[in-house]
């Protein structure tokens, strides 16, 4: 993502995020617990962002690699959570991991701010990092996700969207159908998929929750 995108981001965690009791988080990773439950690897927290799903996965025993490309969010999750491991880095460029280093990578809500050509390069980037048989637990904006701009604003290629948010100011964002996932996940076996609603954000938020295997 280019820095301009980046400033917004750390504009929204220095507001959003000021100590760890104010971090939430929901229970889709309930649904993946029997997965979650076996993993003796750090688990990637891919998009941390304000950490929620590093704050689940470290009160359920696990260790975790938080990594985002905000200075704020790290620096607030070093603050909050300082017992997981913090990454700097742009998810839209080669990975800092070895091939094959981690059961589970969680992308949620990361995924969808890059084009058809980007979301492929992070796909592949996380399918090397992945073991043989690891699991990508995933979270996507669908394109029912009316609340929150689906299919609307400046139009950059089929599901793919300069939004305005409440701010006005204009961030990618990519919306996903069932058919896009298949499309983009065609070489992974999927153990999961279904259109749910989120109700973190205060609107209800439509989105696609899917558990993928790496089968490579």
């Amino acid at each position: 993502m280019e820095n301009t995108y980046k400033d917004i981001w750390n504009d929204r965690h220095q507001v959003e995020i000021q100590n760890r009791d104010s971090i939430k988080f929901d229970d889709w990773l309930d649904s993946f617990y029997d997965i979650i439950e076996k993993c003796e690897t750090s688990i990637i927290d891919l998009g941390c962002g304000s950490g929620n799903d590093t704050l689940y996965l470290i009160k359920n025993g696990k260790k975790v690699i938080s990594l985002d490309y905000s200075e704020i969010a790290i620096q607030k999750i070093k603050e909050n959570i300082p017992e997981t491991t913090t990454v700097l880095h742009d998810i839209s460029k080669p990975l800092p991991f070895e091939k094959n280093s981690a059961e589970i990578v969680i992308s949620d809500l990361s995924l969808h701010y890059f084009s058809k050509e980007v979301t492929n390069q992070v796909i592949a980037e996380i399918s090397r990092v992945l073991m043989p048989n690891g699991h990508l637990l995933l979270r996507v904006n669908s394109t029912n996700d009316n609340n929150y701009g689906a299919c609307s604003g400046e139009k950059i290629e089929d599901n793919f969207y300069l939004v305005e948010d409440k701010e006005k100011k204009k961030m990618p964002k990519r919306f996903f159908d069932e058919a896009d996932i298949r499309e983009f996940f065609k070489d992974w076996e999927i153990e999961y998929i279904n259109e749910e609603k989120m109700d973190r954000y205060g609107n209800g938020k439509i989105l696609w929750k899917v558990c993928l295997k790496n089968i490579k």
